[in-house]
């Protein structure tokens, strides 16, 4: 039987911080269970533990079926067949290190060429052959080329899309069946996060998976696991009923402790009014002692759980006045990726640029941005433009090693209190002191966007934005583009997000771009002449 059992699971960060308490749920067989919640809440410290990549402070995790993990970033400078490693069975992982360390130290030597055949034998036995016939299938799949023909070519060279669409063919195809995905819909094109949730729908292995996709999430998930204050609650429904039900539950929990609240004040009114009856009257003495153990032992038993805090993140994206053209392309061609084109977007339009992953989308907006881009053509901004750049992968080595408040201060020219109050809006202060590649996906996200916030950009560069948001700061950005007096270029593939946009500008697949008044998915049918 595939399950996910977690039991009593408590965790603190090494800073001393409690991030889960005594948390308790069950992910039967077959079940499709999404784990939502604010960015930093503990969602994918919660599948480490259950990974047993990390250890609980208190309680205990236990699982069958075999564990297949999709971790949140991927690539580095890993080889497709790394990648492709990395999602396999231990067993597998563990045969394929020590075939690789036999082969590099095979020689002429009796000695070295019997250890390299008990290798050979080793993986076999694993099963990492049998596994490779998969991973054909799945690189064909995803990239369509056969896996001998890819194995060595670096993961780097893939979009992220591809990577994920690759990883997330292995696992589905896998012999595991309890599988654990962090964010596996980041990165893929609604193509691809269309697959995706067909394939969640339609296999019989059990998933926890952790995304803010909207749309996903409504489609594929049929139970949702909320994970904030340190604790878990599970609603046994899907997306479409879980705001109501999340709404039901705080106002349940806000009549308990209500209700806590006024028997509390009831039974201290006694306690005092009895004190005062009894220093005057001996015979009152048992019931004032009485009242004064009922009222220890409500108060040792405690108050309800509260209600969940609501999020209150404040974005104050402010902008500034510019020329009427803000964004001139004439004749644009990138390098092996795009026909020319032509583009004008006008001060204080919203440009969302749709596509297929690897049709040249985040290239675009590096080039428009001022980095170092191969092309042909122009591409310039107008008077006044200042861009500010959202960078999709979150890779930033210059944050790197850097804490929050740190990075706003020396960047911004701020006080230690002008920083604390900005990362107050974006609920970041208590990660004040954290490096920022411990800062969870979304976090890092905020931060960036917070960046660009004090800046004082008027053309906003964002590469996939709310990838990695929490639902309340996906609609708090929505809510600070609206108020932003500039220009915003978005590439996206969040579909409720694309919805708040002016005009759409969509990459194909053959290189051509062309512009559209409403959100375009999906690429257009070309039908081949009969013979």
């Amino acid at each position: 039987m595939a399950h996910i059992d977690v039991s009593g699971v408590t965790f603190v960060l090494p800073d001393g911080r409690l991030l889960l308490n005594e948390v308790s749920f069950r992910v039967g067989e077959g079940v499709k269970a999404a784990l939502v919640g604010p960015n930093g809440a503990g969602k994918t410290t919660l599948l480490r533990l259950i990974s047993g990549e990390l250890a609980p402070a208190g309680g205990g995790v236990a699982s069958s079926g075999g564990l297949g993990v999709l971790r949140q970033f991927v690539a580095g400078d890993r080889t497709i067949r790394e990648l492709l490693l990395a999602v396999a069975p231990e067993r597998v992982r563990t045969a394929a290190e020590a075939l690789d360390r036999a082969e590099s130290a095979l020689g002429e030597d009796e000695a070295s060429q019997l250890a390299y055949a008990q290798a050979i034998t080793d993986f076999t036995d694993a099963g990492g052959y049998e596994l490779e016939v998969v991973w054909d299938a799945c690189a064909t799949s995803a990239l369509g080329l056969p896996y001998d023909s890819v194995r060595d070519r670096k993961a780097g060279t893939l979009s992220g899309g591809e990577q994920k669409r690759l990883m997330l063919e292995a696992l589905l195809r896998g012999p595991d069946q309890v599988l654990l995905l962090d964010e596996p819909d980041n990165y893929l094109d609604v193509p691809g996060k269309e697959w995706l949730e067909e394939q969640l729908r339609a296999t019989s292995k059990t998933v926890l998976l952790v995304s803010h996709d909207r749309w996903l999430l409504a489609n594929a998930a049929d139970r949702i696991i909320t994970v904030e204050d340190r604790t878990v609650w599970v609603h046994g429904g899907g997306f479409a009923t879980y705001a109501q039900a999340r709404q039901d539950r705080a106002d349940r929990l806000d009549e308990l402790r209500r209700r806590w609240d006024e028997e509390h004040a009831k039974l201290k009114r006694l306690v005092s009014s009895l004190r005062q009856k009894a220093s005057t009257n001996d015979a009152l003495a048992s019931a004032y002692n009485a009242a004064v153990t009922r009222l220890k032992r409500f108060e040792e038993a405690g108050p309800p759980e509260s209600p969940p805090r609501e999020q209150n993140i404040r974005m104050r994206l402010r902008g500034g006045r510019t020329g009427k053209r803000a964004v001139i392309c004439e004749r644009l061609e990138l390098t092996g990726l795009m026909r020319p084109f032509d583009l004008e977007v006008w001060y204080g339009e919203r440009v969302a640029v749709l596509g297929s992953n690897g049709s040249g989308k985040s290239q675009f907006l590096k080039l428009l941005a001022g980095q170092a881009v191969a092309h042909t053509g122009v591409a310039r901004l107008g008077a006044r433009v200042v861009a500010g750049h959202f960078v999709q992968t979150h890779t930033r080595p210059d944050l790197h090693g850097r804490t929050p408040d740190e990075i706003i201060m020396t960047e911004n020219a701020l006080t230690l209190n002008e920083a604390m109050r900005a990362l107050a809006r974006y609920e970041l202060a208590p990660t004040r002191r954290q490096p920022f590649e411990s800062l969870s996906g979304g976090q890092q996200a905020r931060l960036q966007i917070l960046l660009l916030e004090l800046s004082g950009c008027t053309l906003l560069l964002l590469d996939e934005p709310t990838d990695n948001l929490d639902l309340a700061s996906a609609e708090a950005l929505q809510e600070g583009l609206n108020g932003f007096a500039g220009t915003v270029l978005a590439v996206t593939h969040d579909r409720w997000f694309a919805a708040d946009f002016d005009r759409y500008l969509v990459f194909r697949g053959d290189g051509r771009v062309h512009e559209s008044a409403e959100p375009s998915w999906h690429e257009p049918r070309v039908d081949r002449p009969r013979a």
